[in-house]
């Protein structure tokens, strides 16, 4: 995550990061279904209004590290080295938001998402947005001679992966796994 220069852009960072963390603990104390967004916000010691200038849902709050993940994706597609392989690059990333997500303390978050219809139900509109816009720069790429529909699939099979190694026994092992196979299918496309 990039840091805010400006102390216009600190301030509203710690705002929106105190909002995250506040909602985080209470729905974990209380239950996701239990607390509401007037719940978070007073909370937190922000207006409503403040809370949904940083977020646009209710669930938005529980994935608030979203949009990094998926800048995450498309540079290592769009900053990675000439001569660096597209599919290693990747999984590198994986490998780490995989880490990041697995960490100590993260069971508590994914069963709350396991047990919310409208928590699994966002997660799986984010991955679909995250495929899309991986699917956008891959497209893009000059140096990629794979069709669009290679380049689409390639992006689901990334976002997948990242699903499946999260909830494995081993992630990390999973994330190799997959990318063997995923390596394999780019190779033949």
């Amino acid at each position: 995550m990039t840091v805010p220069t400006g102390r216009r852009e600190r301030k509203k960072a710690a705002t929106r990061q105190k909002i995250a963390d506040t909602a985080l603990r209470l729905f974990l104390e209380r239950g996701y279904d239990e607390v509401g967004i007037r719940d978070v916000a007073a909370e937190a010691d922000v207006a409503v209004t403040t809370l949904f200038s940083h977020f646009a849902a209710k669930e938005a709050l529980v994935f608030e590290r979203d949009d990094d993940f998926e800048q995450r994706l498309t540079r290592a597609v769009t900053d990675r080295a000439p001569d660096e392989p597209l599919v290693p690059a990747l999984r590198r990333e994986i490998h780490a938001m995989v880490l990041h997500c697995t960490a100590d303390g993260s069971a508590p978050i994914y069963r709350m998402i396991d047990e919310s219809r409208a928590l699994r139900e966002y997660e799986e509109s984010m991955r679909l947005r995250h495929a899309e816009s991986l699917a956008t720069v891959l497209v893009a790429d000059p140096g990629l001679p794979q069709s669009a529909t290679a380049c689409r699939t390639l992006a689901r099979f990334v976002i997948d992966a990242y699903a499946l190694a999260r909830d494995a026994a081993d992630p990390q092992a999973a994330v190799d796994e997959i990318f063997q196979m995923v390596e394999a299918a780019w190779a033949a496309a």
